[in-house]
């Protein structure tokens, strides 16, 4: 009996939906447990490419099974639209996919207020994605929100979206000053969606367990990054939910006794999409270079994301919080061809120079980066696959981030595709 967390250690973009899928062969069952479809995972096999949203990356392999758990927000219109994309690429999902009844959903008022809310703070945007995700947490912690297993209760599903809406239209037209909702419509709208989900639905909770103590192999899949944990990240610049490895245990239902590893996957630089500090960040024609040959552009939005370099104070925090025991490093690649690579391994504020991730936003976005420098390499290191083939200087720059981290490499990623990666340790 086995499971592994594999989650991001930095802001998000790190390269899970590959890292998910390479291991996604050893495992048996693969679980979403945070975020909505605000996530996006890219996984590249051959010349296909699949942008997933809401479905655990492990769907692209037809004998596993692919779990959203309770700590995930879904919209049924984005989940019915990915399961019919997936299928016009030969992808089926039936018997194969699972959703919690624990789930909450994701109501057309939520994609509202997230919009309109977000339009109203001005310069002090948090950069959303506008999709609903945290208003419909909002929900869930107020407990006025609607979850899956209320689509088969008509009564319950009636009043409860009556409720929501008497009140949802207070808001819209006195603060938003736009048009109310139809509270009938949308009861109609979901019990449509009830007739699609029905077929995936369960009690996950039960079935996760049940899958472990049958000896599976359980894969829990974390969405954005740790750096944009509700409690732990950059608050109020995070997501909406618990990213850490924390929440892999209220999202599923699995005890904390029965994880065994917690990889964590690190991008070989930096990036961040929408606001917040970001003390390595490069404003300039490296960040640039980063950017274009990384293709830094978000899966689920299309925004260009900030580049910088690799942030050892905000890696090392990450990994105390999450309890990593193995880094999965990514897209080194994308550092071939740079003359000068720099690691930031300390934050100067004022006179004091810390080797701690502040929690005031203000002091850390007044944060200056102390760096080491690295020579870089100009082979290319794509079609690697032993890491004693790579050039010198690219071992010499993994080699310091494994020493000052003091942790085991599971992958080193050197490309978009899945066979582009240097395999060195097993999670499971």
């Amino acid at each position: 009996m086995s499971c592994s967390i594999i989650l991001g250690g930095q802001w998000g973009d790190e390269g899970k939906g590959k890292i998910v899928d390479i291991y996604a062969e050893i495992a048996d069952v693969i679980v979403r447990y945070q975020g909505g479809h605000n996530a996006g995972h890219t996984v590249v096999v051959g010349k296909e490419k699949y942008i997933l949203h809401l479905i655990p990356s492990g769907i692209i392999h037809s004998d596993k099974i692919s779990i959203i758990g309770n700590g995930v927000v879904v919209d049924p219109e984005a989940l019915m639209t990915e399961v019919n994309d997936l299928g016009t690429k030969g992808i089926t999902v039936k018997n194969k996919l699972f959703i919690s009844k624990r789930a909450n959903l994701i109501m057309p008022y939520h994609k509202i207020f997230d919009k309109h809310s977000e339009k109203l703070k001005g310069s002090e945007k948090i950069g959303t994605t506008g999709r609903g995700i945290g208003p419909s947490y909002a929900d869930k912690m107020t407990r006025v929100g609607i979850r899956v297993c209320d689509l088969y209760d008509d009564t319950v599903l009636k009043n409860k979206i009556y409720n929501n809406v008497k009140e949802v239209n207070e808001i819209a037209s006195k603060i938003f000053n736009i048009d109310t909702l139809n509270a009938e419509k949308i009861v109609e709208q979901y019990r449509e969606y009830s007739s699609f989900l029905k077929p995936f639905v369960t009690e996950t909770s039960y079935f996760i367990n049940e899958l472990y103590d049958s000896g599976k192999k359980i894969m829990l899949e974390g969405a954005q990054g740790s750096l944009l944990d509700v409690d732990h990240g950059t608050y109020p610049y995070v997501t909406s939910s618990s990213s850490t490895a924390g929440g892999g245990c209220t999202g599923t239902g699995l005890s904390p006794k029965k994880i065994n590893n917690i990889a964590g996957v690190f991008k070989a630089y930096t990036t961040r999409v929408g606001s917040g500090p970001f003390p390595t960040e490069l404003n300039n024609k490296t960040g640039e270079y980063l950017r274009e040959k990384g293709s830094e552009y978000g899966a689920t939005t299309g925004r260009p994301r900030r580049c910088g370099w690799l942030d050892l104070v905000a890696c090392k925090y990450s990994i105390m919080i999450n309890g990593i025991n193995y880094v999965c490093l990514t897209k080194l690649d994308v550092l071939t061809g740079l003359d000068k690579i720099k690691v930031c391994i300390g934050y100067k504020y004022g006179d004091t120079t810390a080797t701690t991730f502040p929690p005031e936003i203000k002091k850390l976005e007044a944060c200056e980066p102390q760096y080491v420098e690295f020579d870089g390499w100009d082979e290319k290191i794509t079609d690697i696959t032993d890491y004693d083939e790579l050039p010198v200087n690219a071992k010499k720059y993994v080699e310091y981030i494994k020493e000052s981290l003091d942790i085991e490499y599971a992958i080193i990623s050197v490309g978009h595709d899945r066979k582009n990666s240097i395999l060195l340790n097993n999670i499971f």
